[in-house]
């Protein structure tokens, strides 16, 4: 009976010591900044769906951050490369749902999306009239990245 008790806590001795994780650093702290509004640009370029759905993500919680303030912060995400036919008009079967988020994101919160119409032209083929309406077509989205970082003032995100 005591050998039987002796193993039984020995066991959950051990089980007990598994469940600690080996901490040789210590454990991370937590701190709480205030962070003031911002100008933003996200530079997407993702062919991936689920990565474009986790950009739609941050940026929604950077409009929230920032208390979605149209007067102190601006965020712009710009659609180039893989990620124009996302915004395809005759995709929206395959990707409405995240159309759906990303419109929604642009009616609720000073949040624009801008799409480089040369590379939605040279590459796919589409005009504006092929782009949904909440999308705003700029001529060159590299240049449309220096530009707003250069003279607006943006921070860049990838």
């Amino acid at each position: 009976m005591v050998r039987s008790i002796l193993v039984l806590v020995l066991t959950l001795l051990a089980l007990s010591a598994r469940a600690e994780p080996v901490a040789p650093w210590g454990v991370s702290k937590s701190v709480d900044y205030p962070y003031a509004a911002q100008r933003v640009v996200f530079d997407v370029t993702t062919a991936s769906a689920e990565e474009f759905n986790d950009v739609l993500g941050r940026v929604s919680e950077l409009n929230r951050l920032y208390g979605a303030n149209p007067f102190e912060m601006s965020i712009v995400v710009l659609i180039h490369g893989n990620a124009i036919p996302f915004f395809t008009l005759g995709k929206l079967d395959g990707y409405g749902p995240l159309m759906a988020r990303a419109e929604s994101l642009a009616a609720a919160g000073p949040i624009e999306f801008r799409m480089c119409q040369l590379a939605a032209r040279v590459r796919y083929d589409l005009l504006p009239r092929d782009i949904h309406g909440f999308v705003t077509m700029v001529p060159n989205g590299d240049a449309e990245l220096i530009r707003l970082q250069r003279e607006e003032g943006y921070a860049y995100m990838r």
